[in-house]
């Protein structure tokens, strides 16, 4: 199986990949500072619930796919793009009921894990990035090289969920502490969709080559 040094090397590089900032923890910010911190939780898990579908991506080898055609590329990331902004219409279009008042109760559970596990699933630059991160640390020697990608995939996984967590318990007792202030409430509505908004449209844009 996988070598002890190389699976050290992987929780390493996985840790700094994990508190590196992007899309994915600002996407879990903004839960907790808009919503909540049950929300932001709900987020964090529907992110590390997504590692599981591109860890079996790239162990199958249907993210290579992504990589070989332009057109399946596209077509994601376009969905993608589409979602995360949709998501940031239905954000301004809420009703002006509390957002963030008992943790988000307006927002189911299941509602946020469902929306965050798409988000995760529809960016294909996620699914590429398996694709070409897990391999390294694979050798073709020591066993099954998808058995070996879907280990590291749930290493990848235990090892980026307590920093999700932090950032959820984090970003959630900032907005606990916002939601007494109705005016405050409503500008982080109109943020939280903003936000959301342009996830979506820097997905959509052209890359540079």
């Amino acid at each position: 199986m996988i070598d002890s040094t190389q699976l050290l090397l992987f929780v390493s590089a996985s840790f700094v990949l994990a508190i590196t900032p992007g899309p994915d923890i600002v996407y879990t910010l903004t839960r907790g500072i808009t919503q909540g911190r049950k929300a932001a939780l709900y987020a964090a898990f529907g992110f590390n619930f997504g590692i599981l579908f591109h860890t079996a991506f790239a162990a199958f080898g249907l993210s290579a796919i992504l990589r070989t055609s332009a057109m399946a590329y596209q077509g994601i990331k376009l969905a993608g793009a589409a979602y995360l902004i949709y998501l940031g219409i239905q954000t301004w279009r809420s009703r002006s009921e509390s957002m963030i008042g008992k943790d988000a109760q307006c927002l189911q559970p299941m509602t946020i894990m469902r929306q965050t596990v798409l988000c995760n699933v529809l960016n294909p630059k996620v699914a590429l990035f398996f694709l070409a991160f897990l391999p390294q640390f694979v050798d073709a020697s020591k066993g099954n090289v998808a058995t070996q990608i879907g280990i590291l995939g749930l290493v990848f996984m235990f090892v980026s969920y307590p920093v999700f967590v932090a950032l959820a318990l984090f970003s959630g007792a900032i907005g606990n502490r916002l939601k007494t202030n109705p005016t405050i409430e409503k500008r982080l509505k109109k943020v939280a969709g903003s936000v959301f908004v342009a996830l979506g449209l820097a997905l959509a844009l052209p890359e540079k080559s």
